[in-house]
């Protein structure tokens, strides 16, 4: 009897254990340029123009298990061009479009405010949120990967110690892979959202 029992609970936790080493992982992702146009200072909701393909590259992500996490540098509300609740607007417009056309959901969104000269906890390249995400959720940061359109986006995701950091070549992403490829020895550079999709989708065993 304690046999057969032991037996169903072994069947039970085989079936479970791999949908909470998905939950583990997680995809990061940098806001303007990568998730959505870049327009200067960006803090009108009405504003927001969310990159083609961009839905249907989270939602096949999250169905594979990843986590869906925002970092984002938010430089205008340190300058005094906007508020933080004028970038929360807009987070929270990005992701109700998002969950209305393709049923996208964001685990966290990580806002630094800082301008660059100001002392920051988690402006990027800084990894703090990072490793505030991997407290918060569980995750193990190696099988997880970072996607943006600056430098300062993969040195973010270098220096958690990610499994890979992507440059699309939306946004900045484009000029930075053209002007300063040295930078870019242990980047994937890619076109878009889809092709990082691809890319991590395929390298799963």
């Amino acid at each position: 009897m304690l046999h057969k029992q032991r037996q169903k609970f072994n069947s039970i936790l085989g079936r479970i254990a791999p949908s909470f080493a998905r939950m583990n992982r997680a995809v990061f992702l940098d806001r303007d340029g990568t998730l959505i146009a870049e327009k200067n200072y960006l803090h009108r909701p009405e504003d927001v123009e969310i990159f083609p393909g961009a839905g249907a590259a989270l939602k096949r992500l999250s169905d594979a298990g990843f986590r869906l996490i925002i970092v984002t540098n938010q430089s205008g509300i340190g300058r005094g061009y906007f508020t933080l609740a004028d970038a929360e607007r807009v987070n929270a417009h990005l992701a109700r479009e998002l969950s209305a056309s393709h049923g996208v959901q964001f685990s966290q969104t990580y806002i630094s405010p800082e301008a660059p000269d100001q002392p920051s906890r988690g402006r990027k390249p800084s990894p703090q949120f990072l490793f505030d995400a991997r407290d918060e959720f569980g995750l193990e940061l190696g099988a997880c990967f970072m996607v943006g359109d600056k430098l300062i986006d993969l040195e973010c995701g270098w220096n958690a110690g990610v499994k890979k950091s992507f440059l699309v070549r939306t946004g900045y992403g484009d000029k930075l892979a053209l002007q300063e490829p040295e930078k870019l020895d242990r980047a994937i550079i890619v076109a878009n959202l889809s092709e990082v999709a691809d890319w991590i989708l395929n390298s799963q065993p």
